[in-house]
């Protein structure tokens, strides 16, 4: 089983630059492809960034593509999430996210669905000021 911690999380401004980091701890085995999520309140969790369990493949929203980049440390173990050129609607709590997927075999888009992922972290608050 794996556990994930976030941090990094804070108060930004419009134009400015946070990094979130996620922490993995348990059982290497079982990591597939990770993935950062967001949700803001009253809306559903939406799909940020992900990236493969070797790190060769990365993937992003529309809405942080150009802006966001996803990397990782395997000898860390951890996640990243650098963020730049920030907006107010990044206003969300972030989750990093362990998929459940076969770590070879998967496509693009499952790796937007929530429910492709087992473990999740606990969130870190991300809030933008314009």
């Amino acid at each position: 089983q794996v556990q994930l911690v976030e941090s990094g999380g804070g108060l930004g401004q419009a134009g400015g630059s946070l990094t979130l980091s996620c922490a993995a701890s348990g059982r290497a085995s079982s990591r597939g492809a990770m993935a950062w999520f967001r949700q803001a309140p009253g809306k559903e969790r939406e799909f940020v960034a992900a990236i493969s369990w070797d790190g060769d493949n990365t993937y992003y929203a529309d809405s942080v593509k150009g802006r966001f980049t996803i990397s990782k440390d395997n000898a860390k173990n951890t996640l990243s999430l650098q963020m730049n050129s920030l907006k107010p609607e990044d206003t969300a709590v972030y989750y990093c996210a362990t998929s459940i997927l076969d770590r070879y075999y998967y496509s693009a888009a499952s790796l937007r669905e929530p429910a492709n992922f087992g473990a999740w972290g606990q969130g870190t608050q991300v809030t933008v000021s314009s």
